[in-house]
């Protein structure tokens, strides 16, 4: 009998692993971060990450303390609505910027980034907020045919004073197009000019750009999907998507949405939760991809 107990112990044990793939998990996280759209390692810090939750949640930024697995404040950003924020990225100036661009029938004529200044130093329910307002200078149709939903956008991130978009393609006959914009990191109305485009792949399961990540020391971007990263480097000024890019499998499909680099080589991911899966966060170290 003792033998028996400890062999179906054994297979339950194993039953209950799962595989991650080239992915290391960190921590489950909390019950309120189901659906998790954003985070960011802001500079200089190394256990602290930013958060923030999809379309029709909290208009807050919450802080992780990693090392601990722990959730800390929440930031009640000020006038401001959770339409479909998507992601997270900050400045060398203590800024943070959340993107409400969430567009996914391509068909908003809202779009907007939140600017949150110096946050690190902001108590959580007196933080000083601004808007930066945005249309696409591509788009004329809302919404377009469906051959042309490709004004979804759900990464960013910041380089320069600029905020560099991508999109999210959700055309009909995918083709693994991402476009990318620039626009100006700065309160207001503008333009977000469509600067240059890359074709991932062709399967829209495992090809859409759903989150994006700079380390601004060795330049280095990220561009994720949910079971694909794309590292790109050698890129001269602001071409991006002209530099040397690598695509890397990860071994591990989920609805993975939110990225931040932990360093130069190594990346933080976290996935949506999804019945009994996702929910965790990750990290996940390149240097031998290369």
């Amino acid at each position: 009998m003792r033998l028996l107990i400890i062999a179906l112990f054994s297979i339950t044990f194993a039953s209950c692993q799962q595989d991650f793939g080239k992915l290391k998990i960190i921590a489950s996280l909390p019950d309120s971060f189901t659906e998790i759209s954003g985070i960011e390692l802001m500079t200089g810090d190394n256990n602290l990450l930013w958060m923030i939750t999809d379309g029709g949640n909290a208009a807050s930024v919450y802080t992780y303390n990693i090392q601990k697995k722990k959730i800390g404040a929440e930031y009640k950003i000020n006038k401001a609505t959770n339409i479909d924020w998507e992601d997270l990225t900050s400045d060398s100036n203590g800024n943070l910027y959340i993107g409400d661009f969430g567009n996914n029938k391509s068909k908003r004529e809202d779009l907007k980034i939140y600017k949150i200044n110096n946050i690190k130093n902001a108590k959580p329910d007196q933080n000083a907020t601004s808007e930066i307002n945005f249309t696409l200078s591509d788009q004329t149709e809302f919404p377009p045919k469906k051959k042309n939903l490709n004004y979804d956008i759900e990464a960013f991130f910041h380089a320069n004073n600029n905020l560099y978009l991508f999109t999210r393609n959700r055309s009909k006959d995918f083709d693994g197009t991402t476009k990318m914009y620039k626009l100006p990191a700065t309160p207001g109305t503008h333009v977000a000019e469509l600067v240059a485009s890359y074709k991932t792949c062709n399967d829209n399961k495992e090809c859409q750009i759903t989150g994006a990540a700079y380390h601004k020391q060795s330049k280095t971007i990220a561009l994720l999907s949910y079971n694909k990263i794309w590292i790109i480097k050698d890129f001269k000024q602001d071409n991006y998507l002209s530099g040397n890019i690598k695509e890397i499998e990860l071994g591990h499909k989920s609805q993975k949405e939110s990225i931040t680099f932990k360093n130069e080589t190594t990346l933080y991911f976290a996935d949506e939760r999804n019945g009994p899966d996702g929910g965790n966060l990750y990290e996940f170290d390149f240097t031998n991809e290369f």
